[in-house]
């Protein structure tokens, strides 16, 4: 019986082995040719060209300062097979830094081309903010958007440290160089300073909802205190235009812009062709690997006395 074990869990070894190899050869040319059939930089390289398509830019979770991702942007914006671009949006928002750069390299596009904004479940702060350059926006009745505003925050941990007998040394070169801090509390000097750079980032963004929507300045303070609004709510105050998704942006596309509703769509992609196809083939293989162990331990189980 041994004997017989073993030889059955050589042999269901051997078959897995030549499984995997075969599985991944057989992936590895479907992604050669997913790629070159939808990626614009091999497709143009194959083909001597790209087809008339939209761009999709889709943004989920925080929103940084992606470099790659404005650059993507601008090359979108500058190829004569791009029309427009829709802009996706999951996010409940990120730094204000990242948001502003976004939204800079998202208003050159909308120089050039329509962008049409097209929010998911949550769109806020600056997941909001990056929709302003758009020619218009669509959300969900249950939409979760708004919250224009500007936030800090840090610990202060004083009295902890005090009961672990624990004491911080501090050294800086002036009195605000160390505010906030969690090793002191923050002075009230201190506190008008951070203050009045908060302000000013909040009256960065407030000017944004100003100019992207049409809307007075002062109308905009009345919303911009950090709340957040469903995408019914955002409706009746003017914080964007209609209710859909992207069937109703493509068809909206379509009757302003003579974009037909049946052109293809095509990602943005921020990784480069080698990232992307190195990245498929290490998920493949890995899958194919565990999914060999997993299947040579359970023969191995079922033989074991």
């Amino acid at each position: 019986m041994p004997l017989d074990a073993d030889l059955l869990l050589d042999r269901r070894r051997l078959k897995r082995r030549l499984s995997l190899w075969r599985t991944l050869a057989v992936l590895a040319v479907a992604a050669v040719a997913v790629v070159v059939a939808w990626q614009p930089d091999v497709r143009a390289m194959v083909t001597g060209g790209v087809g008339q398509h939209l761009a999709r830019l889709s943004l989920q979770g925080f929103i940084g300062d992606d470099r790659k991702m404005l650059e993507a942007l601008d090359r979108a914006r500058r190829d004569p097979s791009v029309r427009g671009v829709i802009l996706a949006i999951d996010s409940p928002g990120g730094s204000v830094a990242g948001g502003e750069g976004l939204h800079r390299a998202l208003a050159r596009f909308a120089a050039d081309k329509p962008v049409v904004a097209v929010m998911g479940g949550t769109a806020a702060s600056a997941g909001y903010m990056v929709a302003l350059p758009s020619a218009r926006i669509f959300a969900r009745e249950a939409t979760v958007t708004g919250s224009i505003g500007v936030i800090l925050q840090s610990f202060e941990a004083t009295e902890l440290m005090a009961r672990l007998g624990v004491r911080a040394e501090t050294v800086a070169s002036g009195a605000f160089k160390d505010q906030p801090s969690p090793f002191r509390p923050l002075t009230e000097e201190g506190r008008a300073e951070l203050n009045r750079v908060i302000m000013d980032l909040h009256d960065q963004f407030v000017g944004m909802v100003a100019a992207g929507r049409q809307m007075e300045v002062a109308a905009v303070r009345t919303l911009a205190d950090g709340r957040i609004f469903t995408g019914r709510q955002a409706l009746s105050l003017g914080l964007i235009d209609a209710i859909g998704g992207e069937p109703e942006a493509r068809e909206w596309l379509a009757a302003t812009h003579a974009i037909p509703s049946v052109l293809p769509v095509r990602e943005i992609e921020t990784r480069s062709f080698t990232e992307r196809t190195f990245g498929a083939f290490v998920g493949a293989f890995t899958k194919g690997l565990v999914n060999e162990w997993v299947g040579v331990d359970r023969v191995r189980a079922l033989w074991q006395p």
